[in-house]
């Protein structure tokens, strides 16, 4: 008897546990913020107009970062330095932040509008959309807060 009530409680904490992996990545793809992610710039995804309709509320500039899914560079720089927490509080605060794949949706637009000729490309704009200072390839959180620092001397 016990041991089938073992059973029934190993059966049952897998169940859970398999079910918690299958809901957290189904609402990765669904675009639900998952909790543990809360870390880093908090990015609006794709929606290049939400970005500036926000930017023109909030009278912040746009900071777009412009990759492409197989981009190595891209990849650490939202694994490094994106996730980093000066950085992330800084960006956070200052601009309206949107993170656009250049090769889907409205990317192919953006790569066209500011002639970019490569990923990631880090973009910084204005609420109309009119370009501020831009940065191509890989950097580091220092280098990007410096950035960040001179597109809010440019653009005010």
């Amino acid at each position: 008897m016990r041991s089938k009530l073992v059973k029934s409680a190993m059966l049952f904490i897998i169940v859970i546990g398999v079910s918690a992996i299958f809901i957290s990545k189904s609402n990765a793809r669904e675009g639900i913020p998952n909790p543990a992610d809360e870390k880093g710039i908090k990015f609006i995804e794709q929606d290049w107009s939400k970005a500036l309709a926000t930017a023109k509320e909030q009278k912040k500039l746009v900071f777009v970062d412009i990759y492409a899914t197989w981009c190595g560079p891209c990849k650490l720089l939202k694994k490094n330095t994106f996730s980093d927490e000066k950085v992330a509080a800084f960006f956070n605060q200052h601009f309206v932040n949107v993170s656009v794949d250049g090769e889907a949706t409205i990317g192919p637009e953006l790569v066209r509008k500011y002639s970019l000729e490569g990923y990631p490309t880090l973009l910084v704009t204005d609420a109309e959309g009119k370009p501020v200072l831009y940065s191509v390839g890989y950097i580091d959180g220092p280098t990007l807060l410096r950035f960040a620092e001179e597109a809010i001397k440019r653009g005010s």
